[in-house]
């Protein structure tokens, strides 16, 4: 394909993940020019094989990474960055494990019902008909079984999966400890659709779906281009071009050479890491700390999600890896306030080895084999966590002062630690976790605790949303405060993270955004 510029067109999106494939789209439908460019390569369908590649290590990566272009640093707690993304036409949904709930109302509301964080210049209540648009346009499956959910305005669109073998072994634990359970709500198909089939149980789902029922942005890229959007991989975009407040374009590196897309708006939608990394990339004699940062707010407030579990054995068939998702959740001590931490708990189906790894650790065969797999499998149960991490603008991403990638620009530095209150949100976790995984008799073997804990790739925060300029980088909807035609989209506009995957929320202001973009373009045109 070609990968020079187009002319100029209405708008520019930066990324073809969920964020960007859903803007393009609704801007493509709307009768506007739109092209998008990623960074990263189209991955051809060969779904099967990146499975293969999944159980056998000596196939080579499930989805390539270049480390000259994914080149990052770290400070602090070590961040594993490399570990956690994509880069390519689908983005974060290339390899997510389809988790798509909604936040809590408490979500939006943080530092006036509990005086820590702060509050979205949004509420539930604004949100809540772009998160129906956002289910359907994921093709979300669950039930409204949740105790004290937010509020809804229909079904799902998908009936919901049922309950796996280690979650009603697991329910029974949690109701012996007061802990009140729902359905997780799945972006993949609990029936055929006319997008993709119904789920095979694969039990592969991350990093790979090989049948597509798990959603991702590539089916939104697809109806994008049909719609007339132009989507254009291998293109990394180094700089943002401006004339005084007003962006004009971006300069992008192919691997045939470099060029310049010129738009008359743009729409960043990079992921958390780079959305950030680009605008600060993008400083000038104007702008001296970087593109739409008079707040000096880019690239602060960083947030992830941080994971605790706790595992153990039980003298009863768990069927572990049978369902490659999770099935059943709970909030039940989502608004504890001590400590002021959200926690989602999440009753794992993949805890354990799976038969293909037992058979793969050492080499044996025929009764020796048989009686290993016989003994490492079936029997595993776990509970796993979201905690909330409060924003800190001491967490941050920032240039690297030395270090370079293969286009020679400095890398993503993110310099990251914990606080003692999302520690003793862990500690609370795992309490409850081990409790219940006691009730049903299961013997416990492992914990990922405070000190051992990691992120769920869920990165956020670094452009948030606000009223206040001098306080934040976008306003409620998504537009730069500094620059009128720059707009952003993503998890890096979150003011505060809550403990739901991220998702179903980056949808819901995505399609969001693309409605009231197509019409500031349509008045701007009349």
């Amino acid at each position: 394909m070609s990968r020079e510029a187009s002319g100029r067109v209405d708008l520019l999106v930066i990324g073809a993940g969920p964020a960007g494939s859903l803007v393009a789209r609704d801007i493509a439908v709307a009768g506007h020019d739109v092209v998008v460019l990623d960074a990263g390569p189209r991955f051809e369908n060969g779904r099967t094989d990146r499975m293969e590649a999944h159980l056998r290590p000596d196939r080579g990566p499930v989805w390539p990474r270049d480390p000259e272009r994914d080149a990052y640093t770290t400070d602090g707690r070590h961040y594993p960055l490399a570990a956690s993304r994509v880069k390519g036409v689908g983005g974060s949904t290339l390899a997510w494990h389809g988790m798509a709930p909604r936040l809590r109302r408490r979500d939006f509301e943080l530092n006036s019902r509990h005086g820590v964080g702060v509050d979205w210049p949004l509420s539930y209540v604004d949100l809540r008909p772009w998160y129906a648009r956002a289910e359907r346009a994921l093709g979300v499956a669950g039930a409204a079984d949740a105790p004290e959910g937010p509020p809804r305005e229909e079904p799902y669109p998908m009936p919901p999966f049922p309950p796996s073998a280690s979650d009603r072994i697991l329910a029974e634990g949690a109701e012996q400890v007061g802990v009140a359970t729902y359905t997780a709500p799945n972006a993949r198909n609990s029936k055929e659709s006319e997008d993709a089939p119904a789920c095979a149980g694969y039990g592969t789902c991350r990093p790979v779906c090989p049948s597509g029922a798990k959603y991702t942005a590539e089916r939104t890229v697809t109806e994008a281009e049909a719609a007339g959007a132009r989507v254009v991989d291998r293109a990394a975009v180094r700089r943002l071009h401006h004339n005084g407040d007003q962006l004009t374009g971006a300069r992008y590196t192919t691997p045939t050479g470099e060029h310049v897309q010129e738009a008359r708006h743009v729409v960043l939608a990079a992921g958390g890491v780079e959305n950030a990394r680009l605008l600060l990339l993008s400083r000038s004699d104007v702008f001296p700390d970087g593109l739409a940062n008079s707040s000096g707010a880019v690239g602060r407030y960083f947030t992830d999600h941080l994971f605790a579990g706790v595992g153990g054995q039980v003298d009863k068939k768990t069927r572990q890896h049978h369902v490659g998702f999770h099935t059943t959740e709970s909030s039940a001590l989502y608004d504890e306030v001590d400590p002021v931490v959200g926690i989602k708990l999440e009753f794992l189906n993949n805890a354990g080895p799976t038969p293909v790894g037992v058979a793969l650790s050492d080499g044996s065969w025929g009764d020796e084999l048989r009686d290993r797999v016989a003994a490492a499998y079936g029997g595993h149960l776990a509970v796993g966590a979201l905690i909330e991490q409060l924003p800190d603008p001491d967490n941050r991403v920032r240039l690297d002062p030395e270090q370079t990638d293969d286009n020679g620009d400095p890398v993503p530095r993110v310099e990251w630690s914990l606080d003692d209150r999302t520690r003793r949100g862990i500690e609370r976790a795992n309490d409850v976790q081990r409790a219940i995984l006691e009730a049903v008799g299961a013997e416990v073997t492992w914990t990922v605790d405070s000190e051992t804990t990691g992120p769920a790739a869920h990165q956020m925060g670094t452009t948030r949303m606000g009223t206040d300029p001098t306080e934040s980088v976008v306003d409620p909807d998504c537009r730069s405060h500094d620059m009128r035609n720059l707009w952003v989209a993503g998890s890096s506009v979150f003011p505060t993270g809550g403990a739901m995957n991220p998702t179903l929320t980056i949808a819901a202001l995505s399609l969001r955004l693309g409605d009231h973009l197509a019409g500031v373009l349509a008045e701007e045109k009349r």
